[in-house]
C-alpha cells in the first residue's frame, strides 16, 4: 500500500514523521521535514505504521545531494544547518516532557560535519567469495564494504588500506587456528591519537595498551579499548563546558562526586591547575577496571588530589557522600543511570548535578526523576556525531531552595 503524505517532523532517530488519514503516526526513513513524500507501507501496528520512501512530491528546501554516506549517516540527504536544528527541536521535546519549564537547548555544532572520528568499529564478513570490512546496515545486518569512510577522520582514511590488507591477511592466510581466531573476532577497532598515530586491532585489544588523548588542552591516558569521546573539537568545548558549569558555582560547591567518571576527564579538568590553598575533594566512581587505573594516572599527571574507585554506581551509594558543597558530575552510558541513582541524588543534599548524557530518552527518564529536587538552569547540545542520529547533552541543575 502506498499513501501521499507530508513530514512534519523528524524524531530522534532520523525518521520524518507523518500522519495518515485515520490519525496514525507514519514514520519513514529519508524524508525530512517539510516534505511531500510517497511511501510504500512496510509494517502496520494499532498507533502507528513505518514506512519506506518511494518518491519525493515536494522537496525540503534543505534537502542536499547525500555524497558518500555509510550506514547510520541518517542526515546525510540534508543541510547541516538542518542537521543541527531539528536535533535541538528532539531535545526540547523530551525535555518539555520529563522538566516542564526547562530553558530550550542551545548547540554547539561539530567544525567539521564528515571526516571527524579518530576512532571506527568496522566488522568483517565473507561473501559470494570475497572478505568485505565495514559497518553493518540495518535490517540485514550486511556488512558495506568501505574502502573509504566519510566519517573517520582523514588520518584514518589515509592509513585504511593498510588496515584492509592486514585484516584480510589474517582472515585469509597463515594456519588455520589462526584464520579462525580472526574470522571468530569479526570486529576490527581503529583508532588515531596526534600522539600515538593510527592504532588497529581485531577483536580484543591487545593487553595492556594504553593511548593518550588530548581534550580541553589536558593529555589523558586511556586504556585502548575503553570509552573516549570520537569526535577531538566537539569533545573539547563540552569539556570546557563542564568546566565552566562548575566554575560558576565552585564558591558553593566546591567537592566534586564524578559518577560513571571514566578516565576522569571531567573532574579532573575542573580541578587541574587549582590553586586554592584547600583544595577540593573529588571523589570519582567507575565500574571498568582499565578506565581507573587510567584515571588515577591522569589524577597524578595533572598533579589533582582524587580517588577513583572501581565499582558499579548503583551498588555503592551507600558509601557516597554528596553533601551541600558538593557538585555532583553523571556520565552515564547510553542506558542512563541505573534505577536507583536518580532517586538517591533527589535525597542527597547536593547543591548542583551537571548530566553529560548520549541518549535523550534516557536522560528524559532520568530527569522525570531529578526534577523533583533540582530545576533544570541550563540545556546545551553537542553534535557529537554528525550526520547520525546521536548527539551529546549537558544540563546543568541546581537544587530547589536551600540545600
Amino acid at each position: 500500500m502506498t499513501v501521499t503524505l507530508k513530514i512534519e517532523k523528524n524524531v530522534y532517530g532520523g525518521d520524518g514523521l507523518g500522519r495518515l488519514g485515520d490519525g496514525r503516526v507514519c514514520f519513514v526513513p529519508g524524508a525530512f521535514a517539510g516534505e511531500t513524500v510517497r511511501a510504500e507501507i512496510t509494517e502496520q501496528k494499532k498507533r502507528y505504521v513505518r514506512a519506506r520512501l518511494a518518491e519525493i512530491v515536494e522537496a525540503s528546501p534543505d534537502r542536499r545531494e547525500p555524497g558518500a554516506t555509510v550506514p547510520g549517516m541518517v542526515y546525510a540527504g540534508v543541510s547541516y544547518e538542518a542537521e543541527v536544528r531539528m536535533k535541538c527541536e528532539q531535545l526540547a521535546n523530551f525535555l518539555q516532557k520529563a522538566a516542564p519549564g526547562a530553558p530550550r537547548p542551545t548547540a554547539f555544532a561539530a567544525p567539521a560535519p564528515l571526516r571527524y572520528r579518530n576512532k571506527v568499529v568496522y566488522h568483517t564478513e565473507r561473501r559470494d567469495g570475497a572478505w568485505a570490512l565495514g559497518y553493518r546496515a540495518e535490517p540485514e545486518h550486511r556488512v558495506v564494504d568501505m574502502p573509504q569512510d566519510p566519517l573517520a577522520c582523514p588520518e584514518i582514511n589515509a592509513e585504511l588500506p593498510n588496515v584492509r590488507a592486514g585484516v584480510f591477511a589474517l582472515l585469509t592466510q597463515g594456519a588455520k587456528a589462526v584464520r579462525q581466531r580472526a574470522r571468530a573476532a569479526d570486529n576490527v577497532t581503529v583508532r588515531w591519537t596526534p600522539i600515538d598515530g593510527v592504532t588497529w586491532w581485531l577483536g580484543e585489544p591487545p593487553r595492556g595498551l594504553e593511548l593518550h588523548e588530548t581534550t580541553d588542552g589536558r593529555r589523558f591516558r586511556v586504556a585502548a579499548g575503553g570509552f573516549y569521546q570520537v569526535n577531538p573539537p566537539v569533545a573539547d568545548a563540552l569539556a570546557k563546558a563542564v568546566r565552566e558549569a562548575y566554575a560558576a558555582g565552585a564558591a558553593e560547591a566546591p567537592h566534586i562526586l564524578d559518577l560513571y567518571c571514566g578516565v576522569g576527564v571531567f573532574g579532573l579538568a575542573c580541578l587541574a591547575g587549582g590553586t586554592a590553598a584547600e583544595a577540593p575533594r573529588l571523589v570519582g566512581v567507575e565500574s571498568d577496571r582499565g578506565a581507573v587505573a587510567c584515571a588515577k594516572r591522569n589524577a597524578a599527571a595533572l598533579r589533582v588530589a582524587a580517588n577513583f574507585f572501581c565499582e558499579r554506581v548503583g551498588a555503592s551509594l551507600g558509601r557516597m557522600k554528596a553533601g551541600p558543597q558538593h557538585t555532583v558530575i553523571a556520565d552515564p552510558p547510553r542506558g542512563g543511570m541505573e534505577p536507583n541513582v536518580p532517586g538517591w541524588l533527589a535525597a542527597r543534599p547536593a547543591r548542583r548535578l551537571l548530566y553529560v548524557s548520549c541518549d535523550p530518552a534516557t536522560l528524559a527518564r532520568d530527569l522525570a526523576a531529578l526534577a523533583k529536587a533540582y530545576e533544570v538552569r541550563d540545556v546545551r547540545l553537542f553534535d557529537m556525531f554528525p550526520r547520525t542520529a546521536r548527539f551529546e547533552t549537558l544540563v546543568t541543575l541546581e537544587r530547589r531552595g536551600p540545600a
